[in-house]
């Protein structure tokens, strides 16, 4: 009678035990489960901190492309106006020295008259570029074809800019920045087949995620 209760432990014993085990095995694939999906979002998550690094590397080169051009605009409006105003001076300069030549002309066509002598040439006839209402021209006063937009603190050209220097000779061409951002290599998605960035982890159009053709197998965990 003894050995047939103590069979009957060891029986409830092993039902328990074989019970608890096959929880154990359901918990054990469960975690498994979890740490795969884990180092997954983990290698996705690294990915998309690259991009990230990416993006930020690449805004930052627009953002110092955007600042040379409107240094390049500033330069270019320092020479401009520069120029108007050496152009309006040479022509008040010029219509000076047309009114003290005019009279002395008309002086001179009506002694030369007087002997019986042809009038000079007019300047017009000898200088073709000087027409008869050449020195009515009006000063010249340029003003941009439309305003400026304000641009952000960080893309101040007054903030980071180096100041420079007007080229003195209007002959002198200003040396303008030729600086200009490469596009960035592009790939085609295996989804909606339309090109994005190629280190991009998911496509921002249609939001798949963007897979290698040979993806790399992951190694097995044991524990």
């Amino acid at each position: 009678m003894t050995d047939d209760i103590m069979y009957m432990g060891k029986l409830e014993a092993i039902k328990d035990i074989r019970g608890k085990t096959m929880q154990l095995e359901k918990l054990k694939g469960r975690l498994r489960q979890e740490v795969e999906v884990t180092e997954n979002e983990e290698r996705c998550l690294s990915e998309y901190k690259q991009e990230m690094e990416l993006l930020l590397q690449e805004k930052m080169a627009h953002v110092e492309e955007l600042r040379q051009i409107h240094a390049d605009i500033n330069l270019m409006e320092s020479i401009i106006k520069q120029a108007e105003d050496d152009r309006n001076k040479s022509l008040d300069s010029a219509k000076r020295i047309h009114d003290e030549y005019k009279p002395l002309k008309d002086l001179i066509d009506k002694l030369r008259y007087e002997i019986g002598l042809n009038r000079l040439p007019e300047l017009h006839e000898e200088t073709t570029n000087i027409t008869p209402d050449y020195f009515e021209r009006p000063k010249s006063e340029w003003q941009s074809e439309a305003p400026e937009a304000a641009i952000p603190p960080t893309l101040s050209v007054a903030s980071v800019a180096a100041p420079v220097q007007v080229a003195r000779n209007k002959n002198e061409r200003p040396q303008t920045t030729t600086f200009r951002q490469q596009p960035p290599p592009m790939k085609s998605c295996l989804s909606c087949h339309q090109q994005i960035h190629r280190n991009a982890p998911i496509c921002p159009l249609c939001k798949a995620k963007s897979r290698s053709r040979n993806p790399k197998k992951p190694k097995r965990k044991y524990f």
